[in-house]
C-alpha cells in the first residue's frame, strides 16, 4: 500500500521503460530510483519482446529479479499489422509471446484490433476482426492467459462503442480492456464517457494525456483526458489493477522549462521526459 496516495492506493504502478531508454540497464537504474517496481515490457537491448527468444527473456527474467523488478505486462504488438495482412504467421507470433509472458510469469499480454485501411469504414471489416479476435482469445483461453485490448488509434477498437463491443463479444476471462486516455485524446473521443461504456472491463491503465488540440501528449493531468477524474472513479469503484506508466513525451514542449537542470543531475532527454511523467501521476495520485 502507498500511505502516500489520496486514492488508488492499491494500484501499482508500472511503465514502459524503454522510453528512458533503449538498454535495459539504464532502464532499471532509473526504474529503481524513482521506485517502480514493474514494467510493462516492450523493448530493451535493441530487441522488440516478440523478438526475444525463450532463452534471452530467461536471461532478461534474472537480470530484473536481481533488480526486484517484475513484469506486470507483456507490452506486445500483437494486432497492431492491417486488418488485410497475413494473419497465420500473426498468430504464431502471439503463440510465442505467450511462452514469453509464462517465462516472465505475468498473465497479461498487450494487444490491438487490427489497423483499418485509411478512408475505410471499420465496420467493413467487423467480421475479419471479430474471426481473428475469436481465435486470438480461444488461444488465450487454452493457455490461461489475459489478452489486453488497448484504444489505440486508427483500429477497430479505436473508439469507445466499438471497444465496448468487442467487450460484449469476446470480453471475459481472457479478453478485457487496457484504458489509455491519451490515445482516446487523440481519436476525439470523450474519456469520460469512454470510461463510462468501459468501466465493467478495464482491467489494466496506460497513463499519458494529451490536447484535443493538435492531438499532443502532455504530462498526466495537463490534458484533455479528465485523468484525475477518472482515477478517482476508478479508485470509488475498487480498482486495483497496474497504472502502466507511458509517457511519450520526449517531443513535449514544456519539457525543456520544466526539467531545466536534468543534464546537471545526468539525465539525457529521454530520462528527464520519463521523470517528468512519473512526478505528474504521483501527484495526481496524492489529491
Amino acid at each position: 500500500m502507498n500511505d502516500s496516495r489520496t486514492i488508488l492506493k492499491n494500484s501499482p504502478v508500472s511503465c514502459f521503460a524503454d522510453e528512458i531508454d533503449p538498454s535495459v540497464d539504464r532502464q532499471t537504474a532509473l526504474m529503481e530510483e524513482l521506485g517502480i517496481g514493474w514494467v510493462e515490457f516492450r523493448s530493451g537491448d535493441g530487441k522488440g519482446v516478440a523478438d526475444y527468444t525463450e532463452e534471452e527473456a530467461e536471461r532478461l527474467m534474472r537480470r530484473l529479479e536481481e533488480k526486484k523488478i517484475r513484469v506486470s505486462a507483456v507490452g506486445s504488438p500483437i494486432g497492431k499489422i492491417g486488418i488485410g495482412d497475413d494473419f497465420e504467421p500473426h498468430l504464431e507470433k502471439l503463440a510465442h509471446v505467450m511462452r514469453l509472458a509464462k517465462i516472465w510469469d505475468t498473465p497479461y499480454i498487450r494487444s490491438f484490433s487490427f489497423f483499418i485501411p485509411e478512408g475505410e469504414k471499420p465496420e467493413s471489416f467487423r467480421d475479419e476482426v471479430f474471426r481473428r479476435m475469436d481465435r486470438m482469445v480461444e488461444l488465450a483461453a487454452r493457455e490461461n492467459l489475459i489478452l489486453l485490448h488497448e484504444n489505440e488509434k486508427e483500429i477497430y477498437g479505436d473508439l469507445a462503442p466499438r471497444c465496448l463491443e468487442l467487450m460484449e463479444n469476446f470480453g471475459g476471462a481472457n479478453l478485457k480492456a487496457t484504458f489509455d486516455f491519451a490515445n482516446f485524446v487523440q481519436c476525439g473521443q470523450d474519456t469520460l464517457e469512454a470510461y463510462e461504456m468501459l468501466k465493467e472491463h478495464i482491467a489494466y491503465v496506460h497513463v499519458k494525456d494529451a490536447l484535443f488540440d493538435g492531438g499532443r501528449v502532455v504530462p498526466a493531468g495537463q490534458g484533455n483526458g479528465r485523468v484525475k477524474e477518472i482515477l478517482t472513479r476508478l479508485d470509488a469503484a475498487g480498482f486495483s489493477g497496474f497504472l502502466s506508466l507511458e509517457p511519450h513525451l520526449a517531443d513535449f514542449a514544456g519539457l525543456s522549462g520544466l526539467e531545466k537542470n536534468a543534464a546537471l543531475r545526468g539525465r539525457s532527454d529521454t530520462e528527464a521526459a520519463f521523470v517528468t511523467a512519473y512526478e505528474a501521476l504521483e501527484k495526481l495520485l496524492r489529491g
